[in-house]
């Protein structure tokens, strides 16, 4: 479903990214793991054409490259940032609304499959979302981006910050999503939760991917995490 080969990204003159490849397969949940500052974040803001890049990033067939983010984003790639980037004064209901994409009237989620998944937006749906929590506002981005009915949805550190009970429906969340037949690459500190969900697994380092395989490949590989993921 999404391809990434040879993919180089850019901040003004500095090179980030060298060479990364990737795959995500239908109905996949792909984890990208990897230390602060190894390009985690940038891999994916490259696959949305948020960053300047080259090399090759194909999605269900299609050469993204060149195309402008909300023309990726059309085609069926959520992405859902770190920062969460909702619309602080306008309502929770306000801000689900706006992840509704006029070429997709009729995808598979609706504001009432939302509240489902989390009951704690619908006692929220008229507040403004700039007085939500943080685990509230988390909640909120990634239902704003299902909203959408994207085919995969790239997720930049979901859990960060947020309580142990909310993190608990976070990850209920995507198996709830994978269900459905989305595809999910994920970008996850906390190693528990991705070895417990993920089908592949990749980990970055210095700007490339230097390892890949199942969760039980990285269970079994005590040094490949002494020497990329632990602190």
């Amino acid at each position: 479903m999404l391809e990434v080969s040879d993919l180089h990204a850019f901040y003004g003159k500095s090179h980030v990214l060298h060479g990364v490849h990737l795959r995500v397969g239908e109905g996949e949940i792909v984890s990208l793991l990897g230390r602060n500052g190894v390009g985690r974040s940038t891999t994916i803001k490259a696959i949305m054409g948020m960053v300047a890049r080259r090399g090759s990033v194909r999605f269900q067939g299609a050469e993204l490259s060149g195309l402008k983010p909300y023309e990726i984003a059309h085609r069926g790639l959520g992405y859902v940032p770190e920062n969460r980037d909702i619309f602080p004064t306008l309502t929770v209901r306000q801000n689900l609304v706006l992840g509704q994409k006029k070429s997709r009237p009729s995808g598979r989620w609706t504001m009432e499959h939302m509240f489902e998944l989390f009951p704690r937006l619908r006692e929220r749906a008229d507040t403004a979302a700039g007085v939500l929590s943080g685990g509230e506002q988390q909640m909120l981005t990634l239902c704003r981006t299902l909203m959408g009915d994207p085919a995969l949805v790239m997720i930049d550190e979901p859990t960060e910050g947020l309580a142990p009970k909310i993190v608990e429906q976070v990850a209920a969340f995507f198996g709830e999503v994978k269900k459905r037949g989305i595809s999910i690459l994920l970008v996850e500190q906390k190693l528990a939760i991705t070895l417990d969900i993920s089908e592949r697994l990749y980990v970055m380092g210095h700007g490339t991917i230097v390892f890949e395989g199942t969760a039980a490949d990285v269970r079994g590989n005590a040094a490949m995490r002494k020497e990329w993921l632990e602190v």
